[in-house]
């Protein structure tokens, strides 16, 4: 339970929060709508005013939030300011596009009920104006304002007028319309499938968050749900006057005629901060976007991992942070996100870039990885880098012993810190507090080996060398083979010093490893010590990990589960 407690209840709290706010404003518009002054649009409308109405203020807020966690040199000047004083609240900054991904559910559904709610009080609007008897309130009510529409309550103004027509003839229609398609366009293309079989159709997609917010904006200014003025509750109350309609205007009946009046729009009070703060963050990556950055080295690994080895004017990085890339003579508008595969103490930075789709394709034909000859640098693109951004792997530092799990490409975040510990050992680095570190990288073809075997086997070799050997243990595991032919062919190579696949001493094994019996010896091996688990990989790998992290840790013993997550 205590570990619990350490890995997930601050974001547990925070959730609550968020909900609890929520669940807050909701109830609060709800029953605000149910005050004297909105008396007769309820007889209009009924409850569905107020199921409009509360969802409509949690999108407010939720719309306040959804912009935050997508700027990112907001969340890393947070993060360098927080991580010195609560590594359990700046891990929290790690999840945020987990949080921004619960925010567009939240508005997803808030927006559903404010739509359903909307298409029930369009019917009662309407049949209020088709029910034509001055006996009847819902048609009194209706009429007034007929003379000069100046204090209307039915949007609808007479019994000819098409609530279709209203909706795309009046700023809430065309802004209400425009919004939610923006939203349905940004939710669909945003599922895993089509975010990573066609990256472009969700970049592109997504940034119709700015149809969506200039609608935001302006949804209010048509003032359609109305309310009776402060003014008019004085000469009309309608616990009093609504039995007696009929003599309304009438010197002895004491009552007047009821005016009505919208709110003014206060969407724009919500968000306007958010969106200023995200214009900044559009300003510094354009700035950034400007500076010049020199490629290197071009490496092309058999596996089509091409790698990029680039220098930049005053760029300073941290083990496992990754930056944004954009190549203009490939597109001028996507960014991209790669992890750094280089040690801060090299005097470059690099990443691999797995080449799997149009993007990654034209830019290692860019960079001449189809041509058999050397390209000359003068050849090579522009590129254009943002960052570099923080993660969870930053505090790989922190804890004595780490546990680091890469499943594919997801290895590259490692490469960094691994080189980074090789640097920080040779130069008698005091204060690396790391102790042992226990490497695990999950491949499902040979082929993906390739490139990282390399750094590997340099590391095997150095490490001998200085008697650092029992510093890293890995394993390397081939989760897919055929049968017939490779692992035949692996079993004949059993007996051989190295490993026929990695050139390594290690040998590599084949399935999925066995996580309880791999988190039971760590424990045994290291009692009384907090034990950091870093994942880059699929989200099924890292529940399965978090899972081992709670039965595994006990009283003398913790596991601290991180995952890598842009």
């Amino acid at each position: 339970m205590g570990n619990f407690v350490a890995n997930e209840g601050l974001s547990i709290f925070v959730i609550l929060v968020w909900l609890g706010i929520n669940g807050f404003l909701f109830v609060n518009f709800y029953m605000a709508f149910l005050v004297d002054r909105w008396f007769y649009t309820r007889v209009l409308l009924g409850h569905a005013l107020s199921w409009a109405r509360a969802p409509a203020a949690c999108l407010n807020f939720n719309c306040m939030l959804i912009l935050l966690p997508v700027c990112r040199n907001l969340l890393s000047l947070l993060r360098g300011s927080i991580q010195c004083c609560s590594r359990t609240a700046a891990r929290q900054l790690d999840r945020n596009l987990t949080f921004h991904k619960l925010v567009a559910y939240m508005i997803a559904f808030h927006t559903a009920v404010h739509i359903i709610a909307h298409l029930f009080n369009f019917e009662f609007f309407m049949d209020a104006q088709l029910n034509r008897s001055v006996d009847l309130l819902p048609f009194v009510l209706s009429d007034i304002g007929n003379g000069d529409n100046a204090s209307f309550l039915n949007p609808i103004r007479s019994n000819e007028t098409s609530p279709t027509i209203v909706m795309f003839t009046t700023i809430a229609g065309l802004t209400g319309v425009a919004i939610t398609l923006a939203l349905i366009l940004i939710i669909t293309s945003s599922m895993e499938v089509i975010r990573r079989s066609y990256f472009e159709v969700f970049w592109y997609t997504h940034h119709l968050f700015i149809i969506f917010f200039i609608g935001l904006v302006f949804h209010g200014y048509g003032r359609i749900v109305r309310g009776q003025t402060p003014l008019s509750l004085q000469t009309n109350n309608p616990n009093k006057c609504a039995d007696h309609f009929q003599d309304w205007g009438k010197n002895e009946s004491g009552c007047a005629v009821p005016v009505f009046a919208g709110n003014p729009p206060g969407t724009w009070q919500w968000v306007v901060g958010p969106m200023f703060l995200y214009v900044c963050e559009r300003l510094v990556r354009l700035y950034r976007s400007h500076q010049k950055v020199v490629i290197t080295k071009v490496v092309m690994h058999p596996s089509k991992t091409l790698e990029l080895q680039m220098k930049k004017k005053g760029f300073s990085m941290e083990v496992g942070q990754y930056v944004f890339i954009q190549c203009p003579s490939v597109s001028r508008l996507e960014w991209h996100p790669f992890t750094l595969t280089s040690a801060p103490e090299e005097d470059y930075f690099s990443a691999h870039i797995r080449i799997v789709g149009d993007w990654t394709q034209a830019l290692y034909e860019a960079c001449g990885g189809d041509k058999p000859e050397q390209q000359e640098a003068w050849k090579l693109p522009k590129m254009a880098i943002d960052g570099p951004f923080g993660t969870a792997s930053e505090d790989v530092f922190r804890y004595e012993v780490v546990m680091l799990v890469g499943a594919g490409i997801g290895v590259t975040p490692f490469a960094s810190i691994l080189k980074s510990v090789w640097y920080k050992r040779i130069q008698n680095n005091q204060d690396v507090f790391t102790k042992k570190i226990y490497f695990y990288w999950l491949c499902p073809e040979t082929q993906a080996f390739e490139w990282f075997a390399d750094l590997l086997q340099s590391l095997e070799r150095q490490m001998a060398d200085k008697d650092m050997a029992d510093f890293l243990s890995y394993n390397i595991y081939l989760t897919r083979w055929k049968e017939t032919n490779q692992a035949a062919h692996f079993r004949v190579h059993h007996e051989a010093e190295n490993d026929p696949i990695t050139g390594l001493k290690q040998k590599t094994l084949y399935g999925k490893p066995n996580w309880d019996n791999e988190f039971t010896n760590i424990a045994a091996k290291h009692p009384k010590s907090k034990v950091g688990v870093f994942l880059c990989g699929p989200p099924q790998l890292g529940k399965s990990l978090e899972k081992q992290c709670l039965s595994h840790s006990e009283a003398d013993v913790k596991f601290i589960f991180n995952k890598e997550n842009f």
